[in-house]
């Protein structure tokens, strides 16, 4: 059972994802056409978030198109730093916000016609 992510409403569109419980990243096939460095930044971004405070991090859109950052964790993790997780989430959110928001014109204009 994950615990946080209940918080949140479903995404309908993941672009990318990080699993520590896994050790596994995903990027959504859909976004391949991202350039290379994007999908790169992505893939650092998401992995050593996870390495760094634990649990599952999800990028994607909602309904809207907005983009989203989600976290998920399992009930029983005590190595899990959910105060880490938030202040990481809004440093991210910052630090990363013209790449958020390139992202999501990308997605209105490829996705959203």
């Amino acid at each position: 059972m994950c615990r946080e992510a209940a918080q949140y409403e479903v995404l309908p569109v993941v672009l990318c994802a990080a699993n520590a419980y896994q050790k596994k990243y995903y990027l959504n096939p859909d976004f391949e056409g991202l350039p290379k460095a994007v999908r790169d930044e992505l893939q650092i971004l998401c992995v050593l978030y996870t390495e760094d405070v634990g649990g599952i991090l999800t990028i994607g859109f909602d309904e809207d198109g907005k983009l989203k950052l989600q976290v998920a964790y399992s009930e029983g993790d005590a190595f899990f730093d959910e105060i880490g997780s938030r202040v990481k989430i809004g440093k991210m959110q910052k630090e990363k916000e013209e790449l958020f928001s390139s992202l999501e014109q990308y997605y209105h204009i490829k996705f959203m016609k």
